[in-house]
């Protein structure tokens, strides 16, 4: 839900899938693409995959629970670092975190098992069900606040946001919030991703099934998947094995900022563990929950590579079906990857970019590929006057910016609202920010000096023009 620190990363905690899509071609390759290939690929090395998350944990960057499975058997399974620090209480696979936008697919599930059961059509207008809808909602279909596409700006973006973050909210309360808001764009037009879409369903599910939301998923999600460590999260209630959530800044983890539960709704309020999302997958994919024809519904993408509440694209020539999330002191990503029947989860109660870092990493590894990290990648040496045809801002985002600078021999980057780190050469053109597993790739103008730069990381490359 939040925009949270992701070092680097400049995609708020809720675009990560948005990240995710924007390219799938990993800088580190798996050893084949091809289906033969795939089939005679070397079995995942179980040992490399315990250093490389330990390598996130040895640099304080992921505290958490990772698992992967490929169909019923589980290849890792663990927790790291502390679900609480001031007790020393450590992370496991037990542990229940929140999940932030991984909590869309739920919603998008619990809307197509109301359609298979006559209660809506996912393309019916919203108005169909809010005869009081503002006029500028009349063509807003359910398939369009799925699917992102409606125009309802993001209501977390808001200025406002932060003030009212810490209060409590009915879902009427918060879908008031946008409702007389002006469109983005019209309906169907394009894809901009939308809190406000996801909880203006969650408020069609509680008017249209005449239960609360999260009634509903422990109805009819949680407890026909035996997901008994799964529900909605909430500040007042005591949760067994919940994890404390923690933020980075320049002297170390602190605790996260306070967000009151009843603000991220069907957007964003969901807890679970690694455990309990592996019985998810396996009950979606393994056609437990939804009919093949709402499953196939839900797995389509429409634009901008996103379906219902989930990111389908390909990776290395696998089909990957995934969703990351970010909420105050915690961010997360489920990926499943259908060919190999391969799961991957990893959640983490400390805000920053490891998760999605992690888990294009274990994929790799677990598809008998190799993976070389930023720390082991041995520096490249450079005239340091090269780099000066480099130095200025790029914009990632309409409110994120990479600056770039020299110091001396010391090449250095900071994004909006972090410290600056310093980037190491592998070529000319080619840097690599050992602190964290993100490299950035400078575009130049044939004469050195720089009109783009492409940030690698977690599998993404996101363009930043040059603007300053």
């Amino acid at each position: 839900m939040k925009r949270s620190i992701l070092v680097l990363v400049c995609a708020s905690a809720t675009l990560l899938v948005a990240a995710r899509t924007a390219s799938r071609e990993y800088a580190r390759k798996s050893a084949g693409s091809s289906q033969s290939e795939r089939k005679s690929a070397p079995a995942p090395n179980l040992a490399r995959m315990e250093q490389v998350v330990q390598s996130f944990v040895k640099d304080k960057q992921f505290m958490g629970a990772v698992l992967v499975a490929r169909e019923n058997e589980v290849l890792l399974d663990k927790g790291y670092g502390f679900a609480n620090l001031e007790w020393n209480i450590p992370d496991s696979p037990k542990t229940k975190f929140r999940l932030g936008s991984i909590t869309k697919q739920f919603t998008a599930a619990s809307i197509l098992l109301l359609e298979e059961r006559g209660k809506l059509k996912v393309d019916d207008p919203v108005k169909k069900y809010m005869p009081d809808a503002p006029a500028v909602w009349d063509r807003i279909t359910i398939f369009n606040l799925l699917t992102h596409t409606s125009g309802i700006p993001n209501f977390t973006s808001f200025s406002d946001y932060r003030k009212l973050e810490p209060f409590s909210a009915t879902p009427e309360e918060l879908v008031t919030r946008f409702r007389d808001k002006p469109l983005d764009f019209q309906p169907g037009e394009r894809w901009s991703y939308s809190n406000s879409g996801y909880v203006l369903l969650g408020y069609l599910i509680e008017k249209i099934s005449g239960e609360s939301y999260a009634q509903f998923l422990q109805d009819n999600i949680f407890k026909p998947l035996g997901m008994v460590d799964s529900g909605y999260d909430s500040n007042s209630t005591v949760i067994p094995n919940r994890a404390s959530g923690y933020a980075p800044n320049k002297d170390g983890l602190v605790n996260a900022g306070y967000i009151d539960m009843t603000i991220p709704l069907s957007a964003g309020g969901l807890y679970s563990t690694t455990e309990d999302l592996l019985r998810w997958e396996q009950g979606l994919f393994g056609g437990k929950l939804l009919s093949p024809a709402s499953l196939k519904k839900m797995t389509t993408p429409f634009k901008n590579d996103y379906g219902l509440g989930l990111g389908i694209g390909s990776v290395n020539g696998h089909e990957e079906i995934a969703h990351g999330g970010g909420i105050e002191g915690f961010n997360t990503m489920l990926a499943y990857y259908p060919d190999d029947k391969l799961t991957v989860v990893v959640l983490a109660n400390v805000n920053g970019s490891a998760p999605q870092e992690i888990a294009a990493n274990l994929h790799i590894l677990a598809d008998g590929g190799s993976v070389v990290l930023a720390s082991e990648r041995p520096a490249a040496k450079i005239d340091p006057k090269i780099f000066d045809g480099y130095v200025g801002s790029y914009q990632l985002a309409p409110n994120f910016v990479l600056k770039v600078t020299r110091d001396g021999d010391h090449f250095m980057t900071q994004a909006t609202g972090q410290g600056w780190v310093e980037i190491f050469p592998e070529g000319d053109h080619d840097f690599v920010a050992k602190v964290v597993d993100a490299q950035i790739t400078f575009v130049t103008d044939g004469h050195g000096h720089a009109t783009e730069l492409i940030l690698h990381q977690g599998g993404a490359d996101q363009h930043a023009k040059r603007v300053k």
